[in-house]
């Protein structure tokens, strides 16, 4: 059977949401310079106001940034979002995790591998101050790029097992114009056997790859899939068998409020997701729980 969004404008009813992927409209547009400064196409450059423009119909552009926080908490509630996690390198960000800790998981700024020492000083005081559940990395964004599996990594990722927090990585084909090697979803492997205590979750789908990221799951306990920056309607097929079948365990849910989509899109498309009905509580909630070690 498929399930989806029900009555009082949630995913689905009676079933918490922990959305992994969320965050805030900031004022201002330099919110993506660092992607920008090497892409090379002029539409990147001159015309899109997001790097992954051309992918994605009806971003949410137009939300005001007077209170970001307010603004991406009124819609959690309008569509039953229980918990967002969200990064505390913005302003927002701290104030939402220090002001609502019950409705944010605090997630560590994005690790930078060309400035190692400084990712692992920064990791240990948002621990300390912040108790982030998290840290995030995009090795497509990284400048000189710096591969999944590089050295620079290596120490990132022992910070991780130290701190027993998982990393939430973007994996497979980037969406912005910049080159895709260093997200080969084949790199994971050799992360995740030389890490073997390590909770690597992936990011951004794993596409053309997304038949080897299951081959991987199937391998490495400690691997995850969370479904960032992909529209319901787009989940790949392989996912959807897999946690239907033997990964029901190992998918979760994650949006791309406001980057690139907008809650209403998902809500609307999620009923056409044709999970079973044990999958749901696990997909909407119930991992993410478990690999962000949240109580309830």
């Amino acid at each position: 059977m498929t399930g989806g969004q029900e009555a009082g404008g949630g995913f689905r009813a009676g079933l918490p949401v922990i959305d992994t992927h969320i965050g805030f409209r900031e004022p201002g547009k330099n919110e993506y310079d660092f992607i920008t400064r090497q892409t090379k196409d002029r539409e990147s450059k001159e015309t899109f106001s997001f790097p992954a423009e051309y992918m994605f119909k009806g971003v949410p552009q137009d939300l005001p940034t007077d209170d970001p926080v307010e603004v991406t908490l009124r819609e959690m509630d309008r569509y039953g979002i229980t918990m967002g996690m969200v990064g505390v390198a913005t302003e927002s960000g701290r104030r939402a995790v220090k002001k609502h800790p019950q409705r944010f998981v605090p997630q560590g700024s994005a690790v930078d591998p060309n400035d190692i020492m400084g990712t692992l000083r920064r990791m240990e005081a948002e621990f300390e101050e912040f108790g982030i559940r998290s840290v995030s990395s995009f090795a497509a964004g990284t400048f000189p790029q710096v591969a999944l599996n590089a050295p620079q990594m290596y120490p990132i990722y022992a910070k991780c097992v130290e701190l027993d927090i998982p990393i939430f990585a973007c994996a497979g084909i980037p969406g912005p114009r910049l080159r895709a090697a260093v997200q080969h979803v084949e790199l994971i492997d050799d992360v995740m056997f030389d890490f073997p205590d390590l909770v690597f979750v992936t990011r951004h789908g794993c596409e053309p790859w997304q038949d080897l990221a299951v081959k991987l799951m199937l391998k490495w306990p400690n691997l995850y899939y969370s479904t960032s920056a992909f529209a319901p309607k787009h989940y790949p097929k392989a996912i959807i068998d897999y946690a239907n079948t033997r990964g029901a365990d190992k998918i979760i849910y994650a949006g791309y409020f406001p980057a690139g989509l907008s809650l209403e899109r998902i809500a609307n498309e999620m009923p056409d997701v044709p999970f079973r009905d044990e999958v749901w509580p696990k997909f909407l909630s119930g991992n993410a729980r478990r690999v962000l070690k949240l109580e309830g």
